[in-house]
């Protein structure tokens, strides 16, 4: 079981592994096969929902989402244990089928039985710049300017 730390302000610092802490942020998009505009009413309450246990399931935290008409944007914290490739395919695979047996027109639409495009968009999000991390780097000991990777 993950914790979440929070500052005086709510606002997430990090995540508490048994041998880990972190805070790794994902930002993913992906759209219905054909981009067709079918994640509308109960199908796109079901989407939301399914989400929703996909990522508890999975110690998944939800910032933000969006359920749009052909595609879903979701903002999570992840653990360190899950690529994005792993997260993708969970949450797909697994909001497909259930879609497909809970809505009979849907498998009429998508005659493959492919309710998801392949692809998906992923782009990371953190509190730490790569200036920050270069800064600290550069302090932590002496630097020498021929060397960009040291020890101490």
């Amino acid at each position: 079981m993950y914790n979440t730390s929070q500052d005086e302000e709510g606002i997430m610092d990090y995540r508490y592994g048994s041998h880990s802490v972190f805070n790794i942020e994902y930002h993913f998009v992906w759209v219905t096969k054909y981009r067709y505009k079918v994640l509308i009413g109960d199908v796109a309450l079901r989407v939301r929902e399914l989400v929703r246990q996909s990522c508890e399931s999975f110690e998944i935290e939800i910032i933000s989402g969006v359920v749009s008409k052909d595609h879903v944007h979701l903002f999570v914290s992840a653990p360190p244990t899950m690529a994005p490739s792993e997260i993708m395919r969970r949450i797909k695979g697994r909001s497909a089928s259930k879609l497909f047996a809970e809505f009979p027109a849907l498998r009429k639409r998508f005659w493959g039985r492919h309710f998801w495009a392949r692809g998906y968009f992923c782009a990371t999000s953190g509190q730490v710049t790569d200036e920050m991390i270069t800064t600290y780097l550069e302090h932590h000991f002496e630097p020498k300017k021929e060397d960009n990777f040291r020890t101490e």
